[in-house]
């Protein structure tokens, strides 16, 4: 339980140090999100300072590596591959700042390396415990490798289009990041569940800055980062050894941006329009657009993720104490 404490205070505690410096930094070098009048997605009305992320980045793996202690070809590669999320989000970023924008294709092709890196490692969906006789349903190789990379994909790609608002995305993540440590821990999975605390102190040291008026923003690097891990630590705790009730655990711990972002992909295709292009169809842009503000807004999300989470978490209990 110590390591766990550590995590969280060091996690936390890197993050309040590192973000003003971060911030200070943005300005210096006119790193910022400039506002657009002809943008509907920016809420914010004066330039606010990115590099929010980088600090995410570094924090996380500062406490990866100081308190885990594993220095394997396996946290090497995962490592790798949250860098190669973070690098291609911080060059998507900096396109924004210039006033451009990164292409879908390079930027997909890169998080797909990232994502089967992460199958190379080991952190995969392997299978799952039938409930009703406990045997285990080994997945065929091929079925493992589409379902690891749909869901790292999906995950990393719903959170970064739930950061829209000041303080959703760290919180969403906060919340999300309770529930996978909780799970890993009744599961005795130390990794995962030290990389979920580790999260949450992140995230709560973050949103001290990004809360309503935000300071300092995380961009895309931080938000496709965090989403990468939320989905690698549910890999590597939550769907590890899975029962098919289980299962549904991670799901709904990340349930409010997953079935938000099935309602816009299909609000999109139905408009005929791409589903890769952002507009302001996001549940957060739509309650903003009933006459709710931001803070109501973020409110009344965390409310609903936190329900989501807390069912997430009585679902995997019963299902662990044999109650269903």
């Amino acid at each position: 339980m110590l390591s766990y404490i550590i995590a969280f205070v060091l996690s936390l505690s890197l993050m309040l140090v590192l973000t003003p410096v971060l911030r200070k930094l943005a300005i210096k070098i006119d790193y910022q999100e400039q506002p657009k009048a002809n943008e509907d997605r920016k809420i914010h009305t004066e330039a606010k300072p990115y590099l929010a992320g980088l600090g995410i980045f570094a924090a996380f793996w500062v406490c990866y590596f100081l308190i885990i202690r594993d220095f394997s070809l396996r946290s090497w590669l995962l490592f790798l591959s949250s860098a190669m999320i973070f690098g291609i989000g911080m060059l998507d970023d900096w396109f924004k700042i210039k006033g451009g924008d990164l292409k879908a294709l390079p930027k997909f092709l890169i998080q797909l390396a990232a994502c089967i890196l992460v199958y190379v490692a080991g952190v995969r969906f392997l299978g799952f415990t039938n409930v009703f006789n406990g045997e285990y349903i080994l997945l065929p190789v091929w079925l493992q490798f589409t379902l690891t990379i749909t869901w790292l994909l999906g995950v990393t790609t719903v959170m970064n289009f739930m950061d829209g608002l000041d303080g959703l995305a760290g919180g969403l993540t906060c919340i999300s990041a309770c529930t996978l440590f909780v799970v890993a821990l009744v599961k005795g999975n130390s990794y995962s569940a030290i990389m979920g605390v580790a999260l949450v102190g992140i995230c709560l040291g973050y949103l001290r800055y990004n809360k309503f008026p935000a300071k300092i923003l995380m961009g895309d690097a931080g938000a496709t980062f965090l989403g990468f891990m939320l989905g690698l630590i549910s890999l590597d705790g939550a769907f590890k050894q899975a029962t098919v009730v289980s299962i549904f655990v991670p799901v709904l711990a990340l349930g409010l941006p997953i079935f938000d972002n099935i309602f816009v992909i299909v609000k999109r295709i139905k408009d005929h329009k791409p589903v890769y292009i952002g507009d302001s169809t996001q549940i957060h842009f739509r309650l903003l657009k009933k006459g709710l503000t931001q803070k109501q807004v973020v409110a009344f999300l965390y409310l609903i993720s936190i329900s989501l989470n807390l069912l997430a978490i009585i679902l995997f209990m019963a299902q662990s104490y044999k109650f269903i």
